[in-house]
């Protein structure tokens, strides 16, 4: 079994920043990782995603240039960087965790249980 718990989520003004954090623990293998948000109303989006070698990273469209993913492999650890945030960044963010990499939450098997982001304009 693979557990996740993402944390690092709060409340800032438009324009600054936050670093949310995902702690993986009991992986069975070099799993790759993947963060979605989820804002009232709508459906899970896709956010950013890293293979756990590090070496390939995808965005969303509308977070690319201000939202950078990493991670710490001695600390089963994947980060995600938030700059100059937006009213529309306002969600809930869940990392998940899979054996592969990929865009798509159906493809994620293990998720954390989110952390609220409030951006307010």
């Amino acid at each position: 079994q693979v557990q996740l718990v993402d944390s690092g989520g709060g409340s800032v003004q438009a324009g600054g920043s936050l670093k949310l954090s995902c702690l993986a623990s009991g992986r069975t293998s070099r799993y790759a990782v993947g963060w979605f948000r989820q804002a009232p109303g709508k459906e899970r989006e896709f956010v950013a995603s890293i293979s756990w070698t590090g070496d390939t990273t995808y965005y969303a469209e509308s977070v690319k240039g201000r939202f950078t993913i990493s991670e710490d492999t001695r600390k089963n650890t994947v980060y995600l960087q938030m700059n100059s945030l937006k009213a529309e960044d306002t969600a809930v963010y869940y990392c998940a965790t899979g054996p592969r990499q990929a865009d798509y939450a159906f493809e994620y098997p293990y998720w954390g249980q989110g952390t609220q982001v409030t951006v307010s304009s």
